[in-house]
């Protein structure tokens, strides 16, 4: 492992992968796991992440306790909020989540969990298609998803809602679900669900206030107001609107920009009522109606 500091900036290359964190950190450990082919080393979440290949198997492993270019917090709280995920992870298993194989720390105080490697594309990289690239650039992989055949489409969201139910099933809410949240793989039309790390048992309720987690895009009224609660019906909407990221207008709920049935553009529109008591009252009977409008 190679540092080179440049204006409160470490430049660090580990294998033949160079990246930059705020302050030198000893990440000699990823040695023992591997060798590192890729990294994502832009999220503000405190994590810093990485491709490990071994023995012609590949791994994907994330780490707190570094201080990542983009992140702002302590590094000690990403640490906890790691170690906080593992049982989520553990408990919400499931067919179309990515799987946990292992979790240590390290001598450093850091925490790292090592997951299976998923060969899919993540629907929402800001790091490399940013801004209104996202949805133009014929090699983002939104753009991709968007240009698929509906039936594929439509496959992802089952995937999506089926875990979900599973989910709710489990005593859990979806916090901070997102189209960020969805690998996609386009040789073998797969989806996959990452970071689930801010998961929580239910009842929950909005301790943060307007910054509580979540992207603006999917994020109900109830997420920005402190004291609300966080539950099947947020989730509701929450499972609207990625129907209307990957179907329609994202944020523009016009039936106009809506590209299948009406009876499924009715369903994701009542999900995302902005009045909570308007919506269904779980993902199982929102899950229930739109299989219905399906069929």
């Amino acid at each position: 492992m190679k540092e080179v500091a440049k204006q409160d900036i470490v430049t660090i290359t580990i294998d033949d992968v160079t990246f930059q964190l705020q302050e030198p950190h000893n990440l000699s450990w990823l040695n023992q796991l591997g060798k590192v082919f890729c990294v994502f080393d832009e999220q503000d979440s405190g994590n810093i992440s990485f491709g490990i290949e071994r023995k012609n198997k590949k791994f994907f492993v994330k780490y707190a306790g570094a201080k990542p270019k983009e992140f702002t917090g302590n590094p000690n709280d990403a640490v906890a909020r790691l170690k906080t995920a593992i049982p989520i992870y553990q408990t919400l298993q499931h067919p179309h989540l990515i799987q946990l194989l292992d979790y240590f720390n390290t001598e450093n105080g850091g925490f790292a969990a090592v997951f299976e490697w998923f060969e899919g594309e993540c629907l929402h990289p800001h790091w490399k298609f940013a801004g209104d690239v996202k949805y133009k650039h014929p090699k983002s992989p939104y753009y991709r998803f968007r240009n698929l055949d509906i039936t594929k489409r439509l496959q992802t969201l089952e995937n999506i809602y089926a875990f979900h139910t599973y989910v709710e099933a489990k005593g859990f809410v979806a916090v901070d679900f997102y189209d960020g949240s969805i690998l996609y793989d386009f040789i073998n039309n797969q989806t996959k669900i990452c970071d689930i790390d801010f998961y929580r048992t239910a009842p929950s309720i909005n301790d943060v206030g307007d910054q509580f987690w979540g992207s603006d895009r999917f994020k109900s009224p109830e997420e920005y107001t402190k004291g609300s609660p966080i539950d099947s019906v947020t989730n509701v909407y929450t499972m609207g609107a990625i129907a209307f990221n990957l179907l329609g207008g994202e944020t523009d709920y016009t039936f106009s920009k809506w590209e299948t049935t009406k009876s499924l553009y009715d369903v994701a529109l009542k999900a995302v009522e902005k009045n909570r008591h308007n919506r269904y009252s779980t993902v199982q009977q929102f899950y229930e109606a739109w299989n219905n409008a399906l069929s």
